[in-house]
């Protein structure tokens, strides 16, 4: 008898334990997965459709003819900024050109950031010009404009990115929108903001501004406004060389506003060269960081730096190059043609530069 209840009492504690692991395992279901993590490495090809309309044949690293969009991927870019103008004059840049574009870059497995300028030309701190068709509205009708031509980006482009403006440093949409109307210019954010939350719960708002040093000023008048990442732009000749500075500039406006944060236009030349007679925004020594000279080791040095401090703290998602594909499309003797060919991620020969190396750091 007391063999018999010693060896029940060993076979019930032999199947206790056996059936311990997946009791547990019931009260300890797997995690929730977690979002992945935002990081975007971009360039604007806004001038793309009308290069290639141009008939301009571009060349991969090795000297390959390849498309853009397909060098670029391959070298780690995986999202395209695209402008859009409300009515351009010529319709570069205008709705149907950005749509059949954006179409274009989602079929190369790519994602869609449109920076939405408000205006039928550039917008940027010096100019925010009200487009043609909404002059003279009062601000009850501008803000309606504003939600039903956001609504009308969002159903039929649908991007995955938007910006509500673009370097909005003064405001937009001026006179009703200049900064100095305060309220209305946060009455136009947020009407586009609301556009995009009421078609589309996915996209992703951005709202952007010129310059890291004006931008906690800017950012801490708009925590009404129900956006989702910082955009900043940088160009060290016009927001400074000081590099060291850029990264804690950047965390500290993550850490005061807790929105990603992503350097939404930067360049650099790889020569003071020209390759049209149009006059370059950057053509002397003295515009450029002492650290790196325009060569093509110096631009790839340069934007290595970048998307090293764009991913180097919690917060930080990224860069975008601005004028990637801005070549001298128009000919040698061009007046017209580029101001940025010696800033372009392709030389002169329309062939890829090393920079593009960039694309695929992320520390």
């Amino acid at each position: 008898m007391s063999v018999s209840r010693n060896l029940l009492i060993t076979l019930l504690s032999s199947a206790f334990l056996w059936l311990l692991p997946a009791a547990c395992s019931e009260k300890s279901p797997d995690p929730e997965p977690q979002p992945e993590a935002l990081k975007l490495k971009a360039a604007d090809l806004s001038f793309l459709p009308e290069i290639e309309d141009a008939g301009i044949v571009f060349y991969n690293h090795t000297g390959q003819e390849e498309d853009m969009l397909t060098t670029l991927k391959n070298a780690g870019m995986n999202t395209v900024r695209i402008r859009l103008w409300h009515t351009p004059a010529g319709g570069r840049s205008g709705y149907g050109e950005v749509k059949a574009f954006a179409e274009k870059v989602r079929n190369k497995g790519l994602k869609v950031w449109l920076t939405v300028h408000y205006s039928d030309t550039w917008a940027d701190p010096g100019h925010q010009q009200t487009p043609e068709a909404w002059q003279n509205l009062d601000l009850a009708a501008l803000t309606d404009s504003v939600y039903r031509y956001t609504a009308g980006i969002i159903n039929g482009i649908k991007p995955d990115y938007i910006q509500i403006g673009n370097e909005i440093n003064a405001g937009m949409l001026w006179p009703t929108g200049k900064y100095t109307n305060l309220v209305n210019l946060k009455a136009l954010l947020a009407s586009g903001v609301k556009a995009v939350r009421d078609h589309d719960k996915n996209c992703k708002i951005m709202l952007h501004i010129a310059g890291p040093d004006q931008a906690e000023w800017l950012f801490s008048n708009l925590q009404s406004i129900d956006y989702d990442i910082t955009a900043v732009s940088y160009y060290p000749f016009w927001h400074g060389k000081d590099l060291t500075t850029l990264g804690p500039a950047l965390k500290n406006l993550n850490t005061r506003f807790l929105k990603p944060v992503v350097i939404a236009e930067t360049a650099y030349p790889f020569t003071l060269g020209w390759n049209d007679w149009t006059n370059n925004i950057i053509g002397s020594n003295d515009q450029i960081h002492p650290d790196y000279p325009a060569s093509e080791a110096g631009q790839l040095a340069f934007m290595k730096e970048i998307s090293r401090i764009s991913f180097s703290a919690n917060g930080l998602a990224g860069f975008c190059y601005w004028g990637a594909e801005w070549v001298a499309f128009k000919g040698p003797q061009a007046s017209n043609g580029s101001s940025w060919e010696n800033m372009a991620l392709y030389d002169f020969s329309n062939k890829a530069l090393p920079a593009i190396e960039a694309f695929g750091t992320d520390q």
